[in-house]
């Protein structure tokens, strides 16, 4: 027995994973922008960078939905 999801949710998986990388690519650019200001905001930054880390564990979890691992 598989434990691969059907196709219809497989494919709304991918479609959740490339909103999730979209945002967190756009996150990295927005903290790289935050960062190079002399004067920043420290708190806005840090709550960029948690933002952040939370969507890759999101993306990290939708890519082990989509190929989990199979055991021997």
């Amino acid at each position: 027995m598989s434990d691969a999801p059907d196709p219809g949710l497989r494919a709304a998986f991918e479609e959740r994973l490339r909103e999730l990388t979209l945002e967190h690519r756009d996150l990295d650019q927005a903290i790289h922008r935050l960062q190079t200001l002399t004067l920043h905001d420290e708190l806005g930054l840090k709550r960029l960078k948690k933002r952040k880390l939370l969507l890759k564990d999101q993306i990290a979890l939708i890519k082990r939905q989509i190929d989990p691992d199979e055991w021997a």
